[in-house]
């Protein structure tokens, strides 16, 4: 969305997101905020393509509000992070992820992370490096286990190079960095799946046509140290849960508080 398109969203509003940039390894990383400081954080993290956009419509839900700060990310290579250049390694995703999460952590609060999609895997790999920063995961639509992705070489790989790369929108450009490269990157977190020990809520739609609804099975059988594992399936919805079912994730983030 543009900041026209942000302004007009939130006209009427008393309270309005706010966007921030740190510099985190060279890299700038924007990110959106609102609500009460002294609350409990939603920290949503889009999927592939995205930007902190993608769950405005959260940010106006005052009901919501009362209960949690919501905090939105651009992940590196969408947005106003980095736009274009996207970031195959999980592990530095969440390395440049970290420092907002701790701002956001530092004077003790819960932090509930919800992830969409790809989102999925980053929330579940930033429990398992820094377990310390993290209260409670949801995973919206993850696309979490190796063996079930796709196999899109045949025109990522293509897409990676020039000529083809320079006339795909940035956007696009970044998630096919990250597409391309996503399940050898999902193999090296299999060993670590034990030391998630944060409670998991995971949603999952039965007629996702872009990730497997067998991720949700695949969580349930590598969350063995979990506190607690839901599953929560809709045999009729699809992957763009946020949208189309977004009571599903207030309710997750709402219970237990």
């Amino acid at each position: 969305m543009t900041q026209q398109e942000i302004d007009k969203a939130f006209a009427g509003y008393k309270l309005k997101p706010k966007q921030r940039q740190i510099e985190v390894r060279g890299a700038k990383m924007n990110f959106a905020e609102i609500g009460n400081d002294s609350l409990p954080v939603a920290f949503f993290v889009h999927g592939s393509p995205g930007s902190w956009t993608a769950f405005i419509d959260f940010m106006k839900d005052t009901v919501l509000l009362k209960k949690v700060k919501i905090v939105s990310v651009d992940r590196i290579g969408f947005g106003e992070s980095e736009l274009g250049n996207g970031e195959k390694s999980l592990q530095t995703q969440v390395d440049l992820l970290k420092p907002i999460v701790a701002y956001e952590k530092r004077f003790g609060k819960k932090i509930i992370l919800i992830g969409h999609s790809l989102g999925g895997p980053v929330i579940a790999k930033m429990a398992m490096t820094y377990p310390e920063l993290i209260d409670k995961l949801i995973i919206v639509a993850g696309s979490i286990a190796p063996d079930l992705e796709p196999n899109e070489k045949w025109f990522r790989i293509p897409m990676a190079f020039t000529p083809i790369r320079v006339l795909i929108p940035a956007s696009f450009r970044a998630s096919n960095d990250e597409i391309l490269y996503l399940k050898p990157e999902l193999e090296k977190m299999l060993p670590l799946w034990k030391n998630i020990r944060q409670p998991v809520i995971v949603i999952q739609g039965g007629k996702d046509m872009l990730v497997s609804p067998k991720n949700a099975d695949f969580a349930k059988k590598m969350l063995v140290n979990s506190a607690k594992v839901e599953i929560i399936r809709v045999d009729t919805m699809n992957h763009f849960v946020p949208w189309s079912h977004p009571f599903l994730i207030k309710k997750a983030i709402s219970s237990e508080l």
